[in-house]
């Protein structure tokens, strides 16, 4: 297997971002040999921004979702018929 070498800054960094994303050092550099740094931090960001907002306001069962979506599709063809007639 190839020798990778990091330097200070690029090794710092990549401690951080697996220590934010709950992961070791080596299973997050696979990550960001293949999306890059500034991809994974990003996503890692996103991704405890989501949980937090969870955590926060709740989530939504995706049984009920696809309930109040199928309602409000069958309410704009109800709607269309309606005026079309």
């Amino acid at each position: 297997m190839p020798t990778l070498l990091l330097n200070p800054a690029q090794h710092r960094r990549l401690k951080k971002l697996a220590r934010e994303a709950g992961r070791t050092p080596e299973q997050t550099l696979r990550f960001v040999l293949r999306d890059g740094f500034d991809f994974c931090e990003w996503e890692v960001r996103e991704s405890l921004a989501a949980d937090s907002d969870a955590a926060r306001h709740g989530t939504i069962s995706n049984d009920d979702v696809r309930r109040a979506a199928s309602m409000l599709i069958e309410s704009a063809h109800a709607r269309r018929r309606k005026q079309a007639a």
